[in-house]
């Protein structure tokens, strides 16, 4: 009998190292929770843990203090419930009086209660058409000897005495689901002796020694003597010997029977370790797979308005989605039903893990009315995912209610290829713009305040309240100690410091003119763009020019997107520059003492926030820099989460089958989005693309091909809605032209043609063979926004194909090196990217890269600001102008993100409201609530 569990042991050690070889990165874990310190328990714990050891099961042994109370203990269990790294939890029980042994059974969830103790699981035995996670370990011990020695079970008649939740019970349910006939006994019922003489099979779990008699047994039956009782022996070493709840002079008459000890006992520790295997299995499986379900679209035509088609379809709850992606339930936070915070520990969690092929989409330069790429974005996930059944990951900007509200309209995509919901999209998400409006005015606030107490209090003053004294000593705040070190004060101590020591140190003596931080508001605000603050009399001679700025271009976006953990985030607030001395000093937010709040305001906003477009394919909405004014890129740790979502289990390489993808957006055309997402997000990330997917219209074409002005609002002339070849060949160069630039930095480039209605067939296949003889890998004509993802699996097989491809030896490459001196990278993006002959620098612009080379900045990349219209600084000139003179009238630094910025001509931070902006439109349906106009 000893050989059984024996087997079963030398089977699991082999399994596990085999699926290990296979599967690097699986680890079985089986975590014992221990209240209190009995010796019984403490030995049971021990077995345990050598079993364990010796499959190849990590084991954890939790050793709490027998005073601990229920609430402390369940936050115990729903931490251990919450960590994927552990496949088996278990409680040594009995516990203490004090605490609920069912409360704790039920609290484990059913997925890791590898003893099959919780109530779901145990329900599920009397369903034949459902199965547990996990059995009872004891029951399924005896079923596991009933098979090893071959005993046929079904159409036998099958006693069980006794009656628990953990043995006789689910015992008779499992007898029962073999097709065995069973009656199930226990200490009320009468006539038991009669039932046991009758019966082929009797298993006893009753706990009384020698409960059932030998003479009880049918002859050749088969028995499974579940108990094991100490009973006094003088003549044992230990004073007394176990037996069975069967007479042990029942082994004459049985065919079978397990002897006490040595029969149950270890085989129901075999099947608790068979448990734990096979639990890490499961995860394992359903964590490195990420689970496509589609969510059916049904499509109508006429096609309907945005608002109407999110309306229609029924987003999965948040928490299914979440569970799609393998998410534990620490990972994310809902915001509502149908978004949620995700946090950086999945990337924690994940760090071994291979990644997914990354995409990313960019533009051609566009009219005024955007060419969709936020749709193309969306619909290219949607293709992957709900029509090529490939995990696949859309990772776009959040939209600012400026231009919602403004002239644009939303950005969730369009027509059949959106993020839903929508509306929530749209407007406050989950509060990240919000709260980065907070923090950056936070900042406007205690650099003007900081401005007024230095110029009404002496150093003495400012350094009393700066540094209380609280029990008869000063101790230095961290921002001041911080302060100490930049400006080099070499004392330890407040009561060290000299009258010049505190000067330095508390003293930041800001010019008022040379103030660069601004406040910002989410609303297209003209009037706010230049203003005067300070004008109230309790600030009498404090005034000062300054203005508004719209919030996604405020620095703290740019930080937020380009962060990559919290540590991170903090470091890069705290050296943003937000004024200088009047000696010329750069002032930092962590000069200010700011860092520490901003990073408390920002703290939830570092989680993306996770959606899903129509077709049920999740979606990461996070950051929403400007792609003209900013680099216009969604976040680093979005893209980087969404990678190993779809990607493949550590020491694994993934397939063409296996491979899932990630799509991300940059801003504008591959002149300005694609160029900043290459030299400085992949910069910051270390990520590499594997395509390019350029979005164009003939629309946006014929405009540079010498078209009428496109205007919002207007409708399109003739040029636009009739077939013109000669138009859309003139303007083709544009498009050629950022062909030429995505492959100048070794990506490969995709032509995605986002169709219209009044395209004709023509224009879509001359457009498609020009692009293929430009270089573009494929050039595919794409119907979205009437279709959904089925209007681009075309592009989509194109995609597959494009990235798993080989790559080249001189594949991914950046386009200049940061090291460079600023007026060499600036040249080089120009001469480069844009094709202009010269470049000429404004006296101010030439003063501040001087000044940057002295303060050591220059060895930051570069993010230049200018029209997303044309190639050059002059929105008018459009097509692919060469030779052309690119003039630098300013150039700024952000320290926190991380780049030095040049201003091509006129850039406006803050947009104004159009005569009928969108909100005419917008509304809310008084009877149901339904927010109406939204686009």
């Amino acid at each position: 009998m000893g050989h059984c569990y024996r087997q079963v042991r030398a089977e699991l050690k082999a399994d596990v190292a085999a699926f290990k070889a296979e599967h690097p990165a699986f680890q079985p874990k089986l975590v014992a929770i221990q209240v209190g310190a009995r010796s019984d328990s403490s030995v049971y714990i021990r077995q345990k843990s050598k079993a364990c050891q010796e499959i190849g099961i990590e084991f954890e042994h939790l050793q709490l203090d027998d005073t601990i109370q229920q609430n402390e203990l369940d936050a115990q269990v729903d931490r251990i419930n919450n960590d994927p790294r552990v496949h088996g939890i278990i409680v040594q029980l009995p516990v203490p009086d004090h605490l609920s042994t069912k409360h704790i059974v039920h609290s484990i969830l059913p997925e890791k209660d590898v003893d099959g103790f919780h109530a779901e699981n145990i329900g599920h035995l009397s369903k034949r058409a459902t199965e547990p996670f996990f059995h009872s370990c004891t029951p399924l011990g005896c079923i596991e000897l009933l098979k090893r020695y071959s005993i046929d079970v079904a159409g036998k008649s099958a006693v069980v005495v006794g009656r628990s939740d953990i043995v006789g019970s689910p015992m008779a349910m499992m007898l029962n689901n073999l097709d065995a006939t069973v009656t199930l006994c226990h200490s009320r019922s009468t006539d038991i002796e009669k039932r046991v003489r009758d019966a082929d099979i009797v298993v006893v779990a009753i706990g009384v020694p020698e409960f059932v008699k030998a003479d009880w047994i049918k002859p050749g039956a088969v028995v499974i003597d579940v108990g094991m009782n100490a009973r006094d022996d003088a003549t044992k070493k230990a004073g007394y010997r176990w037996v069975g709840d069967v007479e042990a002079e029942a082994a004459s008459r049985a065919s079978f029977i397990t002897p006490v000890p040595g029969g149950v006992g270890p085989m129901t520790v075999a099947m608790l370790l068979s448990n734990v295997v096979t639990g890490a299995k499961r995860q394992f499986a359903a964590a490195t797979r990420m689970a496509v379900v589609p969510n059916p679209l049904h499509l109508r035509e006429p096609v309907p308005s945005d608002i109407a088609i999110a309306g229609e379809q029924k987003p999965k709850p948040i928490a299914q989605l979440a569970s799609e992606l393998n998410l534990a339930a620490a990972e994310f936070e809902p915001y509502g039903k149908h978004a949620a915070k995700v946090t950086l520990g999945v990337l924690e969690r994940l760090q071994g893990a291979g990644n997914g092929r990354y995409v990313v989409v960019t533009g051609i330069s566009p009219t005024p009315l955007g060419e969709g790429k936020s749709t193309v974005t969306v619909g290219l996930s949607q293709a992957l995912y709900a029509h090529l059944r490939k995990p696949a990951f859309a990772c776009i900007r959040q939209p600012s209610q400026g231009p919602t509200f403004g002239i644009k309209g939303g950005a969730a995509g369009g027509g059949y290829a959106q993020v839903t919901p929508m509306t929530t999209m749209n407007l406050h998400l989950t509060g990240d713009i919000h709260a980065i409006t907070a923090a950056n005015n936070l900042v406007a606030a205690a650099v003007d305040a900081r401005r007024f107490h230095e110029a009404t209090q002496t150093d003495a003053q400012l350094f009393s309240r700066l540094c209380p004294q609280k029990a008869g000593s000063r101790s230095l705040a961290k921002p001041l100690l911080r302060r100490m070190q930049r400006v080099g004060i070499a004392a330890t101590s407040a009561d060290s410091l000299t009258d010049a020591d505190i000067s330095r140190l508390v003293r930041l003596d800001i010019d008022p003119e040379r103030i660069t931080w601004r406040r910002v508001l989410d609303t297209n605000d003209r009037f706010l763009r230049e203003i005067t603050v300070g004008e109230a009399a309790t600030e009498r001679g404090m005034a000062r020019k300054t203005g508004f700025d719209i919030s996604v271009a405020s620095e703290i976006m740019a930080v937020l997107a380009l962060t990559t953990s919290l540590a991170d985030m903090r470091e890069r607030l705290g050296r943003m520059v937000v004024a200088f001395s009047r000696s010329g000093v750069p002032i930092t937010c962590d000069d200010i003492g700011v860092t520490g709040a901003l990073t408390v305001l920002m703290k939830d906003a570092l989680s993306p926030t996770l959606m899903q477009t129509l077709e049920g394919s999740p979606v990461f909405v996070h950051a929403g820099p400007f792609a003209n004014i900013a680099h216009g890129n969604s976040s680093i740790v979005a893209d980087r989460i969404a990678l190993k979502l779809v990607g493949t289990p550590p020491g694994e390489t993934a397939t063409p089958e296996s491979a899932g993808y990630v799509i991300t957006e940059a801003g504008f055309g591959a002149d300005i989005g694609f160029e900043k997402f290459v030299n400085i997000k992949c910069r910051a990330s270390g990520l590499v693309p594997d395509a390019a997917v350029i979005v164009a219209t003939v629309r946006a074409l014929k405009m540079h091909g010498g078209g009428p002005d496109v205007v919002p609002g207007r409708p399109l002339a003739d040029a636009y809605t009739k077939e013109n070849l000669v138009l859309l060949e003139r303007g083709f160069a544009n498009l050629r032209r950022h062909i030429e630039n995505v492959q100048k930095v070794g990506v490969p480039a995709i032509v995605a043609i986002n169709a219209f209605s009044t395209d004709s067939p023509a224009e879509l296949d001359l457009v498609r063979r020009l692009a293929r003889e430009a270089g573009a890998f494929d050039a595919i004509p794409t119907h979205l926004w009437a279709k959904g993802g089925a209007g681009a699996t075309e592009l989509a097989d194109s995609v597959v194909r494009c990235c798993n491809q080989p790559k080249p030896a001189d594949g991914f490459r950046f386009l200049y090196d940061s090291d460079l001196p600023i007026k060499q990278k600036i040249e080089t993006i120009a001469k480069q990217f844009y094709r202009a002959g010269s470049v000429s620098y404004s006296e101010e612009a030439e003063k501040k890269i001087a000044q940057f080379a002295e303060n050591g900045w220059e060895k930051m990349p570069i993010c230049m600001a200018k029209t997303q219209y044309s190639f050059s600084a002059d929105p008018a000139l459009k097509c692919a102008p060469e030779g052309f003179d690119l003039p630098i009238r300013d150039i700024r630094a952000s320290l926190g993100a991380g780049f030095i910025y040049p201003l091509c001509g006129a850039m406006q931070t803050l947009p104004g409201l159009p005569t009928r902006p969108c909100f005419y439109d917008i509304d809310v349906d008084p009877e149901s609530g339904d927010i109406v106009g939204l686009f």
